[in-house]
């Protein structure tokens, strides 16, 4: 079973409330650093949350396909991009891999209206990725975070959860994996003066 998502969704909180359910084990992101098959090599009767995992799709369909029960975890997208926001400045956060990666965009050399384009630009593509991930599967729960509690009741009753639900449900109005401005560390911040440096170089000598 898998919670898939573009992180800062409420992942964290909904795999915390997970752990009130007795019929199933559950974990976040246990297994992000493993490789080839081990990546997916989950116990049974398991529910996994895992945002990485949308970027392996074609993986998990080749383990799981349609035998598996999934959840899409999401959030409302300005804020879910505005949540992004506050890790640029960690270099091994998703979105600073996915901005200087993936986009080859160096995050140290754009503006905040730029990170913001590509936090959203991030979302609708992860989100996509999982829409046509799920588009034939038939086993599968669309939950938004803003109206969680409904949501978790009814994946609660989809997977036939034993346990504490009242515990489960108070859980998600705990407030985890909050994301914090982070102050710029010393190695990004002469990786930030370099490329400024460079670009501004770049700029004169055309000029």
């Amino acid at each position: 079973m898998f919670v898939l998502c573009t992180g800062r969704s409420g992942s964290s909180g909904f795999i915390k409330a997970c752990k009130h359910i007795s019929n199933y084990s559950s974990a976040h992101e246990s297994l992000s650093e493993a490789l080839g098959s081990a990546r997916f090599d989950f116990p049974k009767s398991h529910i996994e949350a895992d945002n990485r995992l949308s970027w392996q799709l074609g993986q998990l369909e080749k383990h799981y396909g349609k035998n598996a029960f999934y959840v899409h975890l999401k959030r409302n997208k300005e804020l879910t991009a505005r949540s992004f926001m506050n890790r640029f400045l960690m270099p091994k956060s998703m979105i600073y891999a996915y901005a200087n990666g993936i986009k080859k965009l160096p995050p140290e050399i754009l503006n905040s209206e730029q990170h913001f384009k590509i936090c959203i630009d991030y979302v609708d593509t992860v989100n996509s990725n999982i829409d046509l991930f799920l588009k034939d599967k038939p086993n599968q729960l669309s939950i938004e975070l803003e109206d969680i509690h409904s949501g978790f009741k009814m994946f609660w009753k989809s997977i036939k959860a034993e346990g504490d639900l009242e515990k489960a449900l108070r859980e998600l109005d705990k407030k985890h994996n909050r994301s914090k401005k982070r102050n710029i560390n010393l190695t990004y911040s002469f990786k930030h003066a370099i490329l400024k440096s460079k670009l501004y170089l770049d700029q004169w000598f055309k000029s």
